[in-house]
């Protein structure tokens, strides 16, 4: 095939000839429609959780919302659930994207850096499009080990690992005594706050993130005596 490009339409040097390759169709990008779709499935998975909830969440709903065979959806994903985990990823890199996170902040206040993301982490569960999903997928995966695995692996480990490093920044820098288990303080703050969230024992507030902080800090030695 020649590599030569067609003479542009207003170039034609015999206009009177009829349509010649330039004039033919296009192909269509199969992988752009392809983008297209997927995007189109995970929206709607998001959408319709947060509708109808998950356990009335089905692929042929998902598909027709989306406006795709089901076939197409069985092709990429294997359950609803691997779609809503797919969807739930794709919402998160959104929200990086538009710079609703950019990065832990450490501003040499542990405890007023700790506040300010778990106040925001009230707000994102007060939001159903983060918290239906959510809420789906971390039912699906108590009794679905595999989907479990994935949802840990992919969603709460990087989030869990920005905890880590900022308290580890503040070990470093004395703020916490030199033998503070990390994870186990990350865990000690999400801890209480997912539990209030997931099975609504009392109203999730800033005012309850506050406390969390000042109480898990005040039990890792915050202020502690180097002396």
């Amino acid at each position: 095939m020649s590599s030569s490009p067609l003479p542009a339409p207003d170039s034609d040097p015999n206009p009177d000839s009829g349509p010649g390759p330039s004039s033919a169709p296009r192909s269509p990008d199969a992988t752009r429609r392809s983008d297209r779709s997927r995007r189109a499935i995970l929206d709607a998975a998001l959408d319709l959780v947060g509708e109808v909830g998950y356990n009335k969440l089905t692929i042929e709903a998902i598909a027709a919302r989306a406006g795709v065979g089901k076939q197409t959806i069985y092709r990429w994903w294997p359950s609803k659930a691997a779609v809503l985990l797919d969807a739930s990823v794709a919402l998160a890199g959104d929200a990086q994207s538009e710079g609703a996170w950019t990065g832990f902040p450490d501003t040499g206040d542990l405890a007023a850096d700790l506040k300010y993301v778990l106040r925001a982490t009230v707000d994102e569960f007060a939001d159903e499009r983060y918290a239906a999903p959510a809420r789906a997928l971390t039912a699906a995966g108590a009794t679905d080990p595999e989907l479990g695995a994935r949802f840990t692996e992919q969603l709460l480990e990087p989030q869990l690992a920005l905890y880590e490093e900022r308290l580890r920044s503040a070990r470093e820098a004395g703020q916490l005594p030199p033998d503070t288990d990390l994870r186990l303080t990350v865990e000690m703050l999400l801890g209480p706050l997912t539990y209030r969230w997931l099975l609504r024992t009392a109203p999730l507030t800033h005012a309850y993130a506050d406390a969390l902080v000042d109480a898990v800090l005040g039990g890792a030695g915050v202020g502690w005596d180097k002396s």
